[in-house]
């Protein structure tokens, strides 16, 4: 009798920015015959470069990287969007005997991924607009507030900073009528290939971490970040999209619009994208069966880890 064909693994290298995730995923690649799909919701907009940490053609050593640089800055790309195309990609990727390999730190477009979100009702570009307004004017707790009015419980698993799905949970209820903590039963079944994935996290220490995220948005403007971002507006992107919502890019806007000094916008987005870091950290503790991967700048003996995870789950599914 032939033996049953057992279906390979699929893994995710996730943790907070500046941990050393690009690195790692395409080591894990190239020992498995791997592909990369990108995870991470602002490396996904062309044009939008130099502080989305994009990985160069010599980081990527060759191997395929996927859903990097592809969506118009403009574009109303949602996390529903990226698991469609994510899936897509897995399929693709393992019809020709590959192993996809997720990399990226946002935890939102991974749960999507692994327990899809229901029906949700096409934008309404005049709403979106006027809570992009609320937004600028009186900031992301304002809109945070808002929702915790309408719909409490979808408010109390949110990050009152995190503006993007707030609005989204705003839209839907004032489109709608209805809460979105009411209707996500309406999601689809997991896809078949969910209990196939192992999620390794990389949980280095906190303040060797603050340090490297620092040094790294200072590296950020002056290589031209202020610039890069003036060519953006002038091309004729919005400021109130997601893309330029994303850290570094906010407070950069906020500096061409006389709000703050370049030192201010600096400074605040250093802290922005340290409590990027720690949401992301916090995100990922709730996902159930991860592997979480402790120390820094140790790539081999994190390497090591990951590797003794991978034969252990071999020697129990031969």
């Amino acid at each position: 009798m032939q033996a049953e064909t057992v279906a390979k693994p699929i893994y995710v290298i996730a943790g907070p920015t500046a941990s050393g995730k690009t690195a790692l995923g395409v080591r894990l690649a190239e020992a498995v015959g791997g592909e990369v799909i990108n995870c991470d919701s602002v490396q996904i907009y062309k044009g939008i470069q130099i502080a989305t940490a994009k990985p160069s053609e010599e980081e990527k050593q060759g191997v395929p990287h996927h859903l990097i640089d592809y969506v118009d800055p403009n574009v109303n790309y949602t996390a529903a969007d990226w698991a469609h195309d994510a899936a897509g990609k897995i399929t693709e990727i393992e019809s020709r005997r590959g192993v996809p390999i997720l990399v990226g730190g946002t935890g939102f477009y991974f749960r999507t991924l692994m327990r899809p979100l229901f029906e949700s009702p096409k934008t309404d570009e005049r709403l979106r607009e006027r809570l992009r307004e609320i937004h600028r004017r009186r900031g992301p707790q304002h809109l945070y507030r808002m929702l915790r009015r309408v719909d409490p419980e979808s408010a109390a698993e949110m990050f009152e900073r995190d503006y993007v799905r707030v609005m989204r949970a705003l839209e839907v209820y004032f489109q709608t009528g209805n809460r979105l903590s009411e209707i996500r039963a309406e999601r689809a079944a997991p896809p078949e290939f969910a209990d196939r994935m192992q999620l390794f996290v990389l949980n280095p220490p906190r303040e060797r971490l603050y340090e490297k995220i620092n040094t790294r948005t200072l590296a950020h403007f002056d290589a031209g970040l202020v610039d890069e971002v003036r060519e953006l507006l002038a091309s004729g992107i919005a400021e109130g999209t997601n893309a330029l919502g994303a850290h570094g890019y906010r407070r950069v806007c906020e500096f061409l619009r006389g709000e703050r000094t370049l030192e201010s916008a600096i400074e605040k987005s250093q802290q922005d994208v340290r409590n990027y870091a720690k949401r992301q950290l916090t995100w990922l503790r709730r996902e159930e069966g991860a592997f979480w991967l402790d120390g820094f700048g140790d790539e081999e003996a994190v390497w090591e880890k990951i590797s003794k995870k991978i034969r252990e789950s071999y020697s129990n599914n031969p």
